[in-house]
């Protein structure tokens, strides 16, 4: 429910809205949006690897490598099936769905589903800014179907390869020698 309830706000603001350029300010505050948008994509994913080396998450390290792989993969495969023009009136045919909103609620939602909404909340705000950009940048690259796509691809993949965290609570140890075996068990609360 909180999952659905975090994408609503981060929808709902996005879809629909765009306008035309008119003045040099303008010009300039839609390129610093586009700017953004092609740098922050990155910023979701770079925190999950560094949470997942800090907290030496292996498990989550390849968690996330299917994840991510499979969104970047899984929008590539899209982007030329379907082949939707963009809404700038490029013919590139690769609008749907927006790649760097896919790259991006990709990160957010590993964070939030691996280790909870302390950290996916920050990440979802940063996912949804990207987003914004995609809509409001200086091209108009995509529109609100495009973001809506990238951020079912992104956070459907994630959802499909990610469990929650959980600390190793129990060592299994054994030791051999003399003819003597011993097992031993050691769980931390």
């Amino acid at each position: 429910m909180k999952t659905l309830f975090c994408l609503f706000i981060c929808i709902v603001p996005i879809i629909g809205f765009s306008q035309e350029i008119h003045t040099p300010l303008e010009i300039r505050r839609e390129t610093t949006y586009q700017n953004f948008g092609d740098y922050a994509q990155h910023a979701p994913a770079l925190t999950a690897l560094i949470v997942i080396f800090a907290k030496k998450d292996k498990m989550g390290f390849w968690q996330f490598t299917k994840s991510y792989g499979a969104t970047l993969g899984l929008t590539y495969v899209l982007k030329y099936a379907i082949n939707k023009p963009r809404p700038d009136g490029s013919t590139d045919g690769k609008a749907f769905p927006s790649g760097h909103t896919a790259v991006s609620f990709s990160g957010a939602s590993f964070l939030q589903r691996r280790y909870g909404w302390e950290y996916g909340i920050p990440a979802y705000a940063v996912a949804g800014l990207v987003a914004y950009t995609r809509i409001e940048g200086i091209d108009d690259r995509h529109d609100g179907w495009d973001i809506l796509g990238g951020i079912v691809v992104g956070v459907g993949s994630t959802y499909l390869f990610t469990t929650p965290y959980q600390k190793e609570h129990l060592e299994l140890s054994f030791k051999s020698g003399g003819g003597d075996y011993l097992i031993g068990f050691k769980y931390k609360f």
